[in-house]
């Protein structure tokens, strides 16, 4: 009777498919937030749409990030046709500065034992951070010293935090969520543990591990797109949905480091080969390295004042080789090579910002090739000339004819036109005193030697 139980599985199996639980998608966040990590879970959430996932968790470790980056993961959650948790996780991870907005937009805010969130103070583009602003200092700063005359740097660090402030109480609010202790967190880079957090209506869950979290969501019912949505999680074995290799590229080439060091790499190369025409793989890597370090730093905060202060001050030292100025156009040139490369990237967040020590070990490097290419310019103008209309003038040569006016002698193993003021016979010694276009003047070598 094996046709029986195939017949009665064949009939049931839609029935079956509709009860089982719809699946549940896990993305990773781990490190800092940037285009690369903003890319990937756009990606990940749309895949998990078209699977008809049930939930996605966001599995968070991240010290925070670009603002921009951050927006966009917000905006995608936001509008995600299903719920989104947020889960700091595992123990020892945080939350903090932008994981800290993107927890408070989440329909769901978990942490695992040992995790903390905060911190979130947005950071000032280019300078240091914005100070945490105290609601009750600042009342007492107004009519100060500092305050009269309206310091822009200080409007503008106000402006930033003010926004930041009105950004995450928002999503407080949206979600239901402590929108006091969001303010601090933005005002005074207040922190909160796991424990603290749950019981200052900041996060809903505590969970030791992915599998107890499922378990405590299982029966929850939520509002997404205007439409009531009750998780089924128990026992829903959860698929992990790990960074792809796209996702590790943008990430490498979004590395401040990596996009400097590739632009530095493609200048160079294509430098040799312009001084060594014909040899086209230093042309064809420095074009690709180029290229690739433009898309970095397009998604990335770039000042571009920078950037053309940091290509300035390679073409000043490399016109010193070609322009020998005394220095000038080295010296000055490695100053603005170290200026714009620390003016670069336009941001202070921790990660994405460009290690003294790369810029100091590239400024020494291009010292000692610009030290070699003068010293072996130097070199070239002490030694005689080879080559050209000087080091023709005063040559031996011997006569190859009989001639009055014109014949041809060799001269430097090369046979050349010459031409004479008296006769001159086959095999005769002769110098080079003039030369007028491809024809030279000669006299009898006898009379440069013993002169009447």
């Amino acid at each position: 009777m094996r046709w029986l139980r195939w017949l009665v599985a064949l009939v049931f199996w839609p029935l079956w498919a509709a009860a089982a639980p719809a699946p549940v998608i896990v993305l990773t966040v781990n490190g800092a937030i940037g285009p690369a990590i903003a890319d990937y879970l756009h990606r990940g959430m749309e895949d998990a749409a078209k699977e008809g996932a049930q939930l996605v968790v966001l599995r968070m470790d991240t010290p925070g990030g670009l603002d921009a980056s951050m927006r966009d993961i917000i905006k995608d959650m936001l509008a995600a046709p299903m719920p989104v948790a947020v889960y700091v996780a595992p123990g020892g991870a945080r939350a903090a500065s932008a994981g800290t907005y993107i927890l408070y937009a989440s329909h769901i805010a978990a942490m695992a034992p040992g995790t903390n969130l905060g911190a979130a103070t947005p950071m000032r583009i280019g300078g240091p951070p914005a100070d945490p602003i105290d609601p009750a200092k600042k009342s007492a700063k107004k009519g100060s010293k500092e305050d009269k005359g309206g310091d822009t740097r200080d409007t503008l660090e106000r402006k930033i935090v003010e926004d930041a402030v009105a950004y995450i109480k928002g999503l407080a609010q949206m979600r239901g969520r402590n929108a006091e202790w969001a303010e601090r967190a933005v005002r005074q880079a207040a922190s909160l543990h796991a424990e603290e957090a749950l019981k200052m209506r900041v996060i809903e869950l505590i969970a030791p591990d992915l599998p107890a979290l499922l378990k405590q969501l299982d029966g929850r019912q939520f509002t997404v797109s205007g439409k009531k949505v009750r998780l089924q999680t128990a026992g829903v074995s959860p698929t992990l949905r790990d960074p792809d290799w796209r996702t590790r590229f943008l990430a490498v080439i979004t590395d401040p480091s990596i996009a400097y060091i590739l632009i530095l790499v493609g200048v160079y190369a294509l430098m040799f080969e312009f001084l060594n025409p014909g040899l086209i793989l230093p042309g064809v890597v420095g074009v690709i390295c180029l290229l690739v370090a433009s898309y970095g730093l397009h998604l990335l905060p770039v000042n571009y004042a920078g950037l053309a202060l940091m290509l300035a001050g390679l073409a000043f030292m490399v016109a010193e080789a070609f322009v020998p100025a005394f220095g000038a156009l080295g010296v000055g040139g490695l100053i603005a090579f170290v200026i714009g490369s620390t003016m670069l990237i336009d941001t202070d967040i921790p990660g994405y910002e460009v290690p003294l020590a790369l810029i100091l070990g590239f400024a020494v490097a291009s010292v000692v090739f610009l030290a070699g290419a003068l010293s072996l310019v130097f070199k070239a103008r002490s030694r005689p000339i080879v080559s050209g209309r000087e080091e023709m003038i005063g040559a031996i040569g011997e006569v190859l004819e009989d001639f009055d006016r014109e014949g041809w002698a060799r001269v430097r193993s090369e046979t050349w036109r010459v031409k004479s003021a008296q006769p001159l016979k086959a095999g005769a010694r002769v110098r080079v005193a003039a030369m007028e276009g491809l024809v030279l003047e000669v006299i009898p070598d006898s009379i440069t030697e013993n002169p009447t």
